[in-house]
């Protein structure tokens, strides 16, 4: 997600291969790959940070900036001059519908993400500004030294409103998806690891915001498929990229099914079923 290690590989060649003809464009590239490192680092803290507080908030007001931004750049000084570079178009449409799947995850309305938010706007004010300066003023005990008094930022500027509005982005998000698998479908071999980038983020997203369960799979298994249908040559490099990727692809493929390939719900309705047999006779109560 905006970006993985596949999509930062080809934003660094990217950069470099355009560097004497664009330097506006590879200049940009540049920013988005560090916005992009940037940014996974962010997703992994939040995901394992469960506690909304205000550190919680902090990191969420991170990545919708990071994302917001790395969506302007790469919607005015990127993708109007791709149009003659293939992989580089299709990192571009794949890396909007990334920005967008975060927004998705974060900002919907309704919710539709499992992963953690919180939004000061949604609690108390005063819990919030104890949180908040809690958070700000512990480094009075060691570390780093917090703003002169009079420029602490104010509580009411904690909404996440002022970096992004809270709607509905799932159906720009699901469509710009179509189209960056549409574009990868008809510019890329099977086996490219862009390509496989670009559908693992889309199972991803159809899995666990649109919850759409048996599309996710779907679309895993048709990937992987096409892997090994594909006779295109490839580089160690890719070659390693994708393994990792089909490994990825083949967990998606079997996500939310038990080990018989049914739905964990039905297994757990038959382990949770009473039992409805007669009891056996005495002496035969396990006869094996």
């Amino acid at each position: 997600m905006a970006s993985s290690e596949v999509d930062q590989k080809y934003l660094g060649r990217m950069a470099r291969s355009v560097e004497n003809d664009n330097t506006i464009l590879s200049s940009t590239l540049y920013k988005i790959l560090g916005l992009s490192l940037r940014l996974s680092d962010k997703l992994v803290e939040v995901k394992k940070q469960r506690k909304p507080d205000a550190t919680l908030h902090e990191n969420i007001m991170r990545i919708l900036w990071l994302a917001r931004e790395g969506l302007k750049m790469l919607q005015e000084y990127v993708i109007p001059f791709v149009s003659n570079c293939v992989e580089l178009k299709v990192l571009a449409y794949k890396l909007r519908a990334s920005f967008y799947h975060i927004f998705v995850l974060f900002r919907n309305q309704p919710r539709v993400s499992n992963m953690p938010g919180w939004d000061p706007d949604a609690v108390p004010t005063g819990q919030v500004a104890d949180d908040y300066q809690h958070a700000i003023h512990h480094s009075l005990e060691g570390g780093p030294v917090g703003p002169p008094p009079g420029f602490e930022a104010p509580v009411s500027a904690l909404s996440l409103s002022f970096l992004l509005p809270a709607k509905d982005y799932l159906p720009t998000a699901n469509q710009y998806f179509e189209e960056a698998a549409e574009l990868a479908d008809k510019l890329l071999w099977g086996s490219h690891s862009l390509r496989l980038s670009v559908k693992t983020e889309y199972a991803a997203f159809l899995y666990e915001c649109v919850h759409d369960a048996n599309g996710s799979r779907s679309l895993a298994r048709t990937t992987i498929n096409e892997v090994y249908e594909a006779t295109e040559g490839m580089d160690d490099d890719m070659f390693r990229d994708a393994c990792e990727l089909v490994t990825v692809l083949g967990k998606m493929m079997r996500r939310g099914l038990g080990s018989n390939n049914t739905l964990h719900s039905k297994a757990q309705a038959l382990i949770t079923a009473p039992t409805t047999g007669t009891t056996p006779p005495i002496g035969m109560e396990n006869p094996i």
